[in-house]
């Protein structure tokens, strides 16, 4: 069983490579996010304040493909995080599961990173995650694609916070400038109170 996940996550990871050698390099967030004191390259389209977010397709902890067009009519917050069995991912996933899905139900609260889906499904059970949704983005690539974030050679998303309204305009964008840090929180609910 193990040889079998194991060979899977190698062709998931290969998949991922070749994938980022055909993505263009995001011209819109160019040299704005860091890690190690050094700048990454992201690769994708981007998004702006005011654009319509691109509907994205990802799978949830089941391998379900789960799109943002799901969400018809309602607003959501999505959370990226490079992996969450790091850190700052951790408390970036655990505080808008405790202190913010319960202050704004009516909002849909999407985390999304690049762990596979059973990787993602230990860590909500293991934190008691379960406000959230998470989403893997392992499968196709094609949230970091379309919003810009997929890290070049690396296979992970950067870490950034939007907020859509109920007609998924993107209301917020932040693009966490250091992907060791957590995000201004204070900022994401302050767009939150906007809607």
């Amino acid at each position: 069983m193990r040889k079998v996940s194991f060979l899977a996550a190698v062709l998931l990871a290969t998949s991922c490579f070749s994938v980022s050698a055909e993505l263009s390099e995001n011209q819109l967030d160019q040299g704005k996010v860091m890690a190690g004191g050094k700048p990454v390259t992201l690769l994708g389209s981007g998004v702006k304040l005011g654009d319509q977010a691109p509907n994205f397709k990802v799978v949830n902890a089941d391998f379900t493909p789960v799109s943002l067009s799901e969400f018809e009519g309602k607003a959501v917050l999505i959370s990226v995080v490079p992996s969450l069995d790091t850190g700052i991912c951790s408390l970036q996933t655990k505080y808008f599961n405790e202190k913010v899905a319960s202050e704004y139900p009516e909002v849909i609260m999407l985390t999304v990173s690049t762990d596979l889906p059973f990787a993602q499904k230990r860590f909500c059970k293991q934190e008691g995650v379960d406000k959230v949704q998470t989403l893997s983005d392992s499968v196709w690539r094609n949230f970091g694609e379309q919003y810009g974030l997929l890290i070049k050679d690396m296979g992970l998303l950067s870490r950034a916070v939007f907020v859509l309204d109920k007609s998924h305009k993107v209301l917020y964008k932040q693009l966490v400038a250091n992907l060791a840090t957590e995000p201004d929180y204070d900022a994401a609910i302050a767009a939150l109170k906007t809607l």
